[in-house]
């Protein structure tokens, strides 16, 4: 009985019986060479070779199998075949690759990958099926740099690009005033210099602002820098109060009415916390807001040294105000001040509720001459009295002789002395 073995298309006789066994070597691959511990034993035809050895024979321990184009397969041999036996052996072969991948990451996610100036895609992606060589990969993001890597391709490998972009540096402005002006500026920590100031090239995000001045409380805030936009930073400081000063803090509903302090301008109540009146002397002041279409809410305020005060106006209603006020001052101070006959207090001191129209206003101090003038009171507005007293002139003393009534005594004395010598 004879065994038909087909290698590398070339028909083989072996013998079969005996101590004689067959490895069967099964392969995805016609043609490929067969090796048994590097010995060549044949190729594979119809899918398989038959290689026969002897039971009583030195065993084989490897098996190699090997086509071009396709990646060698190595294994080793099971335990010998008996006599007449077939051990079957699997090989599998995979094409030698060709081609290489590029996996490109980066940060942050998303960025837009160029391949050789080619859009590819956007990050995490992996660029499949690259003939080996050096290749240009770009990644861009809005609102960063753009970044670019050189990257080498090697057959059956992927090689990895990891980008890390750098965000576009943006500008914008930031304006800071203050009042008082002449305050110091600091930005994050850092001096800028003194109110009022612009500052110039602030990169585009959030910055520390804070005001110092000496006699007033530090002042802060967070300031949105967006690029190309000039922000606008206002401060008003609270003077840290003194012995001899302190503070009105006023509110009026509704909002948005005028403030004065003794009949001067002060502000605006705000719609939010309470306007300050900083530094005001020590004493009793008057405190009037105004609102158009309200009534004016008028009231006096006791300040202390180092104190604040608190002024809380409800606004009635009504029509404008038909009185003002006269504001006397005089000098010196301490007079006494009549309008219309009427008494109303001591100089300086501004008299409210006056009826608009002429109104005739005195001032009186003793060992001075009274003084007198008429004022026009317009409504809701303040008329000003500035008197400047005249001292009384002082009386010729009535008992003794004044000197220059002796002088002349002796000198009509002298003239009749001399008449009589003449006779």
């Amino acid at each position: 009985m004879t065994f038909l073995v087909l290698c590398a298309g070339i028909p083989a006789v072996t013998a079969l019986g005996g101590d004689e066994g067959w490895y069967r070597v099964h392969c995805n691959i016609d043609g490929a060479d067969v090796y048994f511990d590097g010995q060549y034993k044949g190729t594979t035809y119809g899918g398989s070779l038959d290689v026969p050895v002897y039971s009583t024979g030195t065993p084989y321990s490897n098996f190699r199998v090997e086509e071009s184009g396709y990646q060698t397969y190595s294994g080793s041999l099971p335990s010998s075949p008996a006599a007449g036996q077939t051990v079957d052996v699997y090989a599998t072969l995979q094409p030698v690759e060709t081609a290489g991948s590029i996996r490109v990451t980066s940060s942050p996610s998303g960025s837009a990958i160029y391949l050789n100036g080619n859009y590819r895609g956007v990050t995490p992606l992996t660029i499949k099926d690259l003939t080996p060589g050096t290749y240009s990969v770009e990644a861009d993001y809005s609102g960063y740099q753009s970044d670019v890597s050189t990257v080498t391709v090697r057959a059956g490998q992927q090689s990895s690009v990891q980008f890390t972009l750098t965000p576009v540096q943006q500008y914008g402005s930031v304006k800071v005033t203050s009042s008082p002006s002449g305050a110091y500026v600091y930005m994050d920590g850092v001096y800028k210099g003194r109110t009022p100031l612009t500052l110039s090239s602030i990169s585009a995000k959030n910055h520390n602002i804070e005001l110092d001045l000496s006699g007033y409380y530090d002042w802060k805030t967070t300031v949105s820098v967006t690029s190309g936009v000039t922000r606008y930073v206002d401060a008003r400081l609270t003077a840290v109060p003194s012995a001899t000063t302190g503070a009105i803090d006023v509110v009026s509903y509704p909002a948005g009415a005028d403030i004065f302090l003794d009949d001067k301008y002060q502000g605006k109540t705000p719609s939010a916390g309470a306007f300050t009146i900083s530094n005001v002397a020590v004493g009793s002041h008057t405190i009037r807001i105004a609102l158009s279409g309200y009534q004016d809410y008028t009231t006096s305020v006791a300040v202390s040294g180092a104190t604040t005060s608190y002024v809380s106006a409800a606004l009635q209603p009504g029509q404008p105000t038909s009185t003002g006020s006269i504001a006397v001052t005089s000098s010196p101070s301490g007079a006494e001040i009549y309008i219309d006959n009427a008494y109303k207090g001591i100089t300086p001191l501004t008299v409210d509720g006056v009826a608009a129209g002429t109104h005739a206003v005195r001032v009186a101090l003793a060992g001075y001459s009274d003084w007198s003038t008429s004022v026009q009171v317009g409504a809701g507005s303040t008329a000003s009295a500035s008197a400047s007293l005249s001292p009384v002139p002082t009386q010729t003393p009535h008992a003794g002789m004044a000197p220059f009534a002796v002088i002349g005594a002796l000198g009509v004395l002298g003239l009749l002395v001399a008449l009589r010598r003449r006779d």
